[in-house]
């Protein structure tokens, strides 16, 4: 520990804080009709685990419960803030803007619903959400910028009139850029209002409205895909002060980038944008004036450095292959951690203070063998958690204190068996010293066994177990090994030693091995005094 500095064991979520977020998945097997894919929720797992370790969150835990859910636990982190990072589906695509109208946005209602329709005079537009207007990074040939906050005039442009034709058929992907909406889509559209769920087909086209909730879009079929892009992060350009999330594209979709924003240039408004849209929902929406090839494009908008790299960390390691809901959401805060930590503690120390009671009691003397072995084992157990938790991120919760207390009685046993062992010897008549050799080679294999018991029923809990019962596992087994430890190296050598003294191999009486208290008439071996001087 010394030579780490680390004197402090690392917490776990139950008692330093933090939030655990239960996500149930909604699709089903095709091939079952009633069970979710077992592949597709290890790979969402896997996917949720990425974004979380990609913020540098330490002790983080994502397991799978049972066949449909992922419990995510994460201490230090906001309830929202977990829930935007790994309750997003992350389906990004980019789509061509077709027809844009301004809307205003939803005044919500004391209790927290939108109410009535919105008179669109002196509403404010959010603050502290990511808005976003996209633009593609800065290219020497061409960029892609946004006029004012990125919306169209409030007038609806002149476009062409909608081509009849088939409601939800799949657009092939090399007619996406040529897509023309149906009378029924156009209907839709103009139908739609901000407040109803956006249904995202990337190879459909699109209704939807822009985060802020400020422009209703109708969009064509997805051209890029965010199984595309190569490499996203977060930054801040050179020459500017806002974040921004960088995106790179494959070498076909930066081919077709270049084609779209080509063609794109050449158009009038709102049909020379572009939208990107992440879940159903337009994030940006610029427009288009010059091409822009290299596969390079930039995300703008009110970002922080935090919401830059959520928004990064998301699309870099891809959408989740499965749809959650959240079902519960828990959160623990620090003083409440502290809280449960001191009662732990608490705990264990009434568990200790009876032990030792007992053995002051039962023992007398041979107490000081017990609270000596009982602090080398908790010295050397606190020792392993922190430096576990230095090299490999080992970190004590509420399960893991009980398991310690667990280990005292453990503990206790051990020395127990081995002192009872002891007094049978002296009954059989032999002498203290050779009673303390052969109470040993006959209780050693009791002690072993009973910790193999131990350490079996730890190994199979712990394989088991998901949560945090993994941690009340994980030290039962520590503190088993520890115990066994304690009791080969340390207790055994003492009591040998003890019994060569005269306090306990003459047997004071308060030293616990004394023959009225190992229950014969006098000790074996000893002289005792008799008539006539003679011994």
């Amino acid at each position: 520990m010394a030579g780490t500095q680390s004197w402090l064991p690392k917490l776990g979520l139950d008692l330093r804080g933090g939030t655990t977020i239960t996500l149930t998945a909604k699709n089903v097997d095709p091939a079952t009709g009633n069970a979710v894919d077992q592949n597709s929720l290890e790979q969402a797992r896997l996917v949720i685990q990425n974004r979380v370790d990609s913020l540098g969150v330490g002790e983080s835990e994502v397991t799978v419960s049972g066949d449909n859910q992922i419990v995510v636990s994460v201490p230090n982190m906001q309830e929202q803030e977990l829930i935007d990072l790994v309750g997003q589906t992350a389906i990004l695509n980019f789509r061509l803007v077709y027809l844009a109208q301004p809307v205003a946005p939803m005044i919500p209602s004391p209790s927290g619903s939108p109410s009535g329709t919105p008179s669109g005079e002196g509403s404010a537009q959010p603050s502290g959400e990511p808005t976003g207007s996209a633009v593609p990074s800065g290219e020497p040939s061409g960029s892609a910028t946004t006029e004012g906050n990125g919306r169209p005039a409030p007038n609806l442009p002149t476009v062409p009139p909608p081509s009849p034709g088939s409601e939800g058929a799949d657009i092939p992907e090399a007619e996406s850029m040529g897509w023309q909406p149906t009378e029924a889509e156009y209907q839709q559209f103009m139908a739609y209002t901000c407040d109803q769920p956006p249904v995202d087909n990337p190879r459909q086209p699109l209704i939807t409205c822009s985060e802020d909730g400020t422009e209703k879009l109708l969009l064509g079929p997805s051209i890029i895909e965010g199984q595309d892009l190569t490499d996203a992060n977060a930054g801040i350009p050179q020459g500017e002060l806002q974040w921004v999330v960088n995106l790179s594209f494959n070498n076909e979709a930066a081919q077709t980038f270049a084609e779209a924003t080509t063609m794109l240039s050449q158009k009038q408004e709102p049909q020379n944008r572009f939208a990107i849209v992440l879940d159903g929902t337009s994030i940006s929406a610029p427009t288009v004036d010059k091409p822009i090839p290299g596969g390079q494009a930039m995300i703008q908008g009110n970002f922080n450095q935090q919401s830059a790299q959520q928004l990064a960390n998301v699309l870099k390691y891809g959408a989740l292959p499965l749809a959650f809901d959240i079902s519960s959401v828990d959160t623990v805060s620090a003083t409440l951690g502290g809280e449960q930590l001191e009662a732990g503690m608490i705990a264990g120390a009434i568990g200790l203070a009876l032990v030792l009671l007992y053995a002051i009691a039962y023992y007398r003397g041979l107490f000081v063998v017990i609270i000596s072995s009982l602090a080398i084992a908790a010295a050397m157990t606190y020792a392993c958690m922190v430096l576990l938790g230095e090299s490999m991120g080992f970190a004590l919760n509420l399960p893991g204190i009980a398991g310690a207390i667990v280990a005292i009685g453990v503990t206790a046993d051990s020395f127990i068996i081995y002192f009872e062992r002891i007094r049978d010897e002296v009954r059989e008549g032999r002498t203290l010293r050779t009673a303390v050799e052969t109470g040993w080679q006959r209780a050693r294999s009791t002690i072993i066994i009973s910790d193999a018991v131990s350490m079996l029923s730890a190994i199979i809990l712990f394989i088991l177990a998901i949560g945090s019962v993994k941690g009340f596992a994980f030290t039962l087994g520590l503190t088993t090994i520890i115990d066994l430890a304690v009791v080969l190296f340390f207790t055994k050598p003492l009591v040998v030693l003890l019994a060569r003294t005269k306090f306990f191999g003459g047997g004071h009486k308060l030293s616990g091995l004394d023959a009225r208290h190992l229950g014969v008439k006098s000790l074996p071996g000893r002289r005792r005094a008799v008539a006539g001087g003679r011994a």
